[in-house]
């Protein structure tokens, strides 16, 4: 799974056309690069054995945090959720990320939903045009 060429992360969302449908844009070692749009919340989850990143390319993206906490974030910001910590990102208009997960991240942590997106569809388009 390499790839010899350059990606531009706009081009990349341009060929998202499902909000919370991430979709793999490269790997570095055991970690995923990820593109998606946000639109509304998703779920509250956890992912107990990895961090995730999300960095904000554009929107405003809150990420509700157990314990009644939350994060903010405008373009150019990111933050990574500690393994094991329960959250859920809620985006009240669209919003472009690139996230930053380990390959065994799935994608709801530990619970699944009707919107639950397998990690093989996630790695699909990547691997085909690898």
């Amino acid at each position: 799974m390499s790839h010899l060429s350059a990606t531009t992360i706009t081009a990349e969302l341009e060929r998202v056309t499902e909000h919370w449908t991430p979709r793999v844009i490269g790997q570095v070692n055991n970690q995923y690069v990820k593109v998606a749009k946000l639109l509304g919340e998703l779920v509250w989850h956890a992912h107990e054995e990895e961090d995730e990143m999300f960095l904000v390319v554009s929107g405003d993206l809150r990420i509700q945090l157990e314990g009644d906490r939350e994060v903010r974030l405008g373009p150019g910001e990111f933050f990574v959720v500690p393994r094991g910590v329960r959250h859920n990102p809620v985006a009240e208009e669209e919003v472009e990320i690139v996230l930053i997960e380990t390959v065994t991240t799935a994608h709801t942590g530990d619970v699944v939903v009707d919107g639950t997106v397998p990690l093989a569809r996630q790695v699909d388009s990547f691997s085909s045009s690898a």
